[in-house]
């Protein structure tokens, strides 16, 4: 076994612990101590696979294959963007300043270089795949470095560590499925490949985050609202004589 099937072997090795660890997390419930032993497996998990990687990333320009080179580079940067802000939105969940640190706006920046890069490669070879996938690195980028000058109003949101770190790992969603079906699939099983198959593979997982992301979203937001407070009440007899209490404005009510 040469050097490069061993990291190639360990990288595959590591995305199906990632895979399945990924689906765990998710399933369990949130907080409990499985759903954090799930997800500090996913991420050790997703650390040999960026790992692993880059000297990936090396071997395809090395065998002439600069646009996979490219794209496999792309995934690194934002799956370790994605990786690196799960972790640090819970450990810093109490320290807004020291989340959007240094490290963070650097990843946003490299976020979005990368995605620049990518929408022009794809622009340049005519890859509407390309160009559509780039606007992952575009929008983290930009949304990351927005964050960090406005983190103030960062810091006012109910529980932004929370959706910090569900949007983190819905974005490590996205590349873990996208490097499976995408990827990892067609290698294993070639009578999968076609382009309509092909674009639902890299698509479906971006469009499936982006629905969680909403019904998430929407879901953390009405359990942050303040509660409604409740009508105040009024009271009359009935015609037993005992007192009865009604809301006001209620159609029980008596009219004037």
């Amino acid at each position: 076994m040469n050097a490069y099937t061993l990291v190639f072997v360990s990288h595959v090795a590591a995305g199906t612990v990632a895979l399945a660890s990924f689906w765990s997390a998710a399933m369990l419930r949130k907080g409990s101590l499985p759903h954090r032993r799930a997800g500090q497996v996913y991420l050790l998990a997703m650390a040999v696979v960026i790992a692993s990687a880059v000297p990936l990333c090396v071997a395809q320009y090395l065998r002439g294959n600069p646009v996979t080179a490219a794209f496999l580079a792309y995934l690194v940067v934002i799956t370790s963007t994605g990786v690196w802000s799960a972790w640090r939105a819970v450990r810093d969940k109490h320290d807004v300043v020291r989340y959007t640190g240094p490290v963070f706006v650097a990843l946003g920046v490299l976020s979005l270089l990368s995605g620049l890069a990518v929408l022009a490669l794809g622009y340049r070879i005519g890859s509407p795949l390309l160009m559509g996938f780039s606007s992952i690195g575009l929008a983290a980028g930009i949304d990351m470095l927005v964050k960090r000058a406005r983190r103030d109003r960062l810091r006012a949101r109910p529980r932004w560590w929370m959706v910090e770190h569900y949007t983190a790992m819905l974005g490590n969603g996205i590349a873990t499925h996208i490097a499976f079906l995408g990827i990892g699939l067609p290698r294993l099983l070639p009578s999968l490949g076609g382009g309509t198959l092909q674009y639902l593979a890299w698509f479906g997982p971006l469009l499936v985050a982006v629905l969680a992301k909403l019904w998430l979203d929407r879901r953390w937001r009405l359990q942050t609202l303040p509660a409604r407070p409740r009508p105040a009440a009024s009271g009359r007899r009935d015609r037993t004589g005992r007192h009865r209490t009604t809301p006001h404005g209620s159609f029980l009510e008596p009219r004037a």
